[in-house]
């Protein structure tokens, strides 16, 4: 029997499992949200194709900020599922030690510069990060996540056209998922595609299928290597959606049965699946065995969140005050 090392291009099969690891993980989180067993957090199923897409197209020396449907982002770049599940359990093993649940969780190490709960937030520290990769004359540059809601945020228009006219290293990634928390995109804008907007600050831009996770890879990396060969900024659309609620608990009463089921059925991880059965890149087996892979991983995850301690009394006041 051959192995996954050998039958399977390793590109291939990272994406494909990054993909996997991150829905398991999320699926897990809501199940246990569910059950009393954990905190609320915003999931991002339906959007994985975006994150790793994206994701894994930038360097180990760029910069990312994201925003509090994070959880996509983290693993996508390799951070440990343990740690990030012990954070939103507000254990003292997460990568913030416990204080920042899902919502605002950073991680040096990996280039995680912040997430953001204040929708556009990260909008508003891209730019400041980004001068400074500028002025320090580096090769690195700042991808920051957002969605369409905080599109329609003034500090959204402010960043960019503040990165166009200074000429900063920043990669927008608008991650347009249709739902504006529990409002829909049409009720808060007439265009569909936000890039139309990015457009008129004079910023390259470009929409992309957000369900395609070849064709966003694609995109980020003629995005990445432009801002790298230029310096200037560039405007990225993953057009995707959203098939969870806002947060855990939501029964997504408002939404439009029949447009959740057509985007169901254009899922991100099934599609690529398909995809490389259908050009025979993976067998069948090779597929179950990333599916076990990634449950495993997320079951020792939960073990290792459920098992640390939380954070104890002489750390109330680490890490906030200087």
């Amino acid at each position: 029997m051959t192995t996954l090392a050998t039958a399977v291009d390793r590109s291939v099969a990272e994406t494909l499992e990054s993909m996997l690891l991150i829905r398991t993980f999320e699926e897990k989180s809501a199940a246990l949200q569910a059950a009393g067993q954990s905190p609320t957090m915003c999931t991002s199923v339906g959007q994985e194709a975006s994150a790793v897409g994206v994701v894994r197209a930038l360097a180990p020396h760029d910069l990312i900020l994201t925003n509090h449907r994070s959880a996509g982002h983290l693993l996508a770049r390799g951070a440990d599922p343990g740690k990030v599940m012990a954070e939103i359990m507000g254990k003292a093993t997460g990568y913030c030690g416990g204080k920042s649940g899902s919502l605002h969780i950073s991680a040096k190490e990996l280039g995680i510069v912040l997430t953001s709960t204040i929708v556009g937030g990260e909008l508003s520290l891209v730019t400041g990060v980004g001068l400074s990769l500028s002025m320090s004359g580096t090769e690195g540059i700042a991808a920051v996540f957002f969605g369409d809601g905080a599109a329609t945020e003034g500090i959204f228009h402010e960043s960019v056209n503040l990165a166009t006219v200074w000429n900063l290293p920043v990669l927008y990634v608008c991650e347009n998922n249709q739902w504006q928390a529990f409002v829909h995109r049409k009720e808060t804008m007439l265009t569909d595609h936000v890039s139309e907007w990015a457009k008129g600050y004079g910023i390259e831009a470009k929409t992309v299928d957000g369900n395609d996770v070849e064709a966003v890879h694609a995109a980020a990396k003629e995005a990445v290597a432009y801002i790298r060969k230029t310096g200037k900024p560039y405007f990225l659309e993953t057009y995707t959606y959203r098939t969870r609620g806002h947060m855990e608990p939501d029964d997504q009463s408002y939404v439009d049965k029949a447009e959740l089921a057509s985007w169901k059925a254009k899922d991100p991880i099934a599609a690529f699946e398909a995809k490389l059965l259908d050009r025979e890149e993976i067998t069948s087996e090779e597929l179950e065995a990333m599916r076990e892979r990634a449950r495993l991983r997320v079951e020792d995850a939960v073990r290792f969140a459920v098992d640390s301690p939380y954070p104890s009394f002489d750390q109330l006041t680490s890490d906030v005050y200087a």
